[in-house]
């Protein structure tokens, strides 16, 4: 069991961690705005969701999650290819979900445009 500090530091990193996700959606989806293609303005919107909220469980404490882009990048770095598959693996089963959802974004769109 972790002390109530660590535990605290971990609530705090992650609080922190999705306003600034927020914020910088909301600044990239301002920018995306100047792309003249729905479709295209909304699906680079999901790879952003998909590549900074994607989670991987941490190997030493169980029950904390780590961004998998940091995980894979740090395991990557240290040669670790097996714990960096892990994050990989999340990433896809993410990226094939947002992608089911886009999908369904798009017709959505294209049902309320008629």
């Amino acid at each position: 069991m972790l002390d109530t500090e660590t535990t605290l530091a971990y609530g705090i990193f992650w609080a922190a961690y999705a306003i600034a996700f927020v914020v910088f959606f909301y600044m990239m989806k301002a920018l995306f705005r100047l792309l003249p293609v729905y479709g295209l303005r909304s699906l680079l919107l999901a790879a952003l969701v998909v590549l900074f909220l994607t989670p991987v469980q941490s190997p030493e404490v169980a029950g904390w999650w780590i961004p998998a882009w940091l995980f894979t990048g740090y395991e990557f770095i240290l040669g670790h290819t097996e714990a960096a598959g892990r994050g990989l693996f999340n990433f896809a089963v993410a990226g094939v979900i947002m992608l089911l959802v886009w999908i369904l974004d798009l017709v959505r769109y294209r049902l309320v445009k008629k």
